[in-house]
């Protein structure tokens, strides 16, 4: 079958994004999913997602995420908001969403100037220790707040700690993490799981750099600047001790092309 595609990026991480409401793709054909996200012998992308009809009433559409390697996956923040302004783009909404992704509701509203602000899930549970810290965004983030980050072997050193003991077969995405002189900006560098290697950026990545960030006294702001290697994302938030609420994701989403593929 000829399958059309849609390629985006939000801040250098990229999506293959499919309108699958006539159900054209199985969720399970790993290798087909695999195959288009294969920078070699496919589209190539960071991830794959699939735009269906909402299961919930008064949703605008329903999110569906795959890692590069194929297999379905936890939230992804950027894809999200990528996710949003391929429905816009479809005319399926205008200038607001509501959606249901892997780890439950979310809103979002878009920009004129292409900006996506995604509302991320509420984070109460946070383990910090020292220079690291341990947070669920809708997908695992384990931090390391350091120095020299630009300098620091991501792959290797992130590959270390997503299949170490500590966190068994399941994996962890890995954050390295730098404060620059401003009290509300940080330097991120991720590692992520089911890609296997680092990437320009990760929206769930960043949220919780965020919030960590803050609950461990490095910012005493309620909006933190991320500063990654495709661009800059900022997020928003409202404390209450460990408890984290109306949780906002900023960022650029724009289309960078579209076509079809022999499947």
């Amino acid at each position: 079958m000829r399958l059309q595609f849609f390629k985006y990026q939000g801040t250098g991480n990229d999506f293959v994004m499919i309108d699958n409401r006539d159900k054209r793709v199985s969720k399970n054909d790993t290798k087909l999913i695999n195959r288009l996200c294969d920078r070699k012998f496919g589209i190539g992308a960071d991830g794959l997602i699939l735009l269906e009809h909402p299961d919930v009433e008064g949703d605008d559409f329903k999110m569906v995420y795959f890692n590069a390697d194929g297999n379905e996956s936890s939230m992804c923040g950027n894809g999200g908001r990528c996710l949003v302004a391929f429905a816009k783009m479809l005319g399926i909404i205008e200038t607001e969403a509501s959606f249901a992704a892997i780890d439950g509701p979310h809103k979002a509203s878009v920009d004129s100037d292409d900006i996506v602000n995604l509302q991320m899930q509420n984070v109460s549970d946070i383990y910090q220790s020292g220079n690291i810290a341990f947070l669920d965004t809708g997908s695992p983030h384990h931090i390391v707040f350091t120095e020299n980050v630009k300098d620091l072997d991501v792959k290797g050193e992130g590959a270390a700690i997503r299949y170490s003991t500590d966190y068994k077969e399941k994996g962890t995405n890995v954050n390295f993490v730098e404060k620059t002189e401003a009290d509300d900006t940080f330097i991120v560098r991720t590692y992520e799981r089911g890609v296997e290697d680092e990437t320009l950026a990760c929206g769930t990545g960043v949220t919780a750099v965020a919030i960590a960030a803050h609950n461990s006294n490095r910012t005493k702001v309620s909006e933190v600047k991320l500063q990654v290697p495709g661009g800059n994302l900022s997020v928003s938030f409202k404390a209450d001790g460990n408890n984290y609420s109306d949780v906002w994701l900023k960022g650029p989403a724009q289309l960078v092309f579209k076509g079809e593929i022999e499947c």
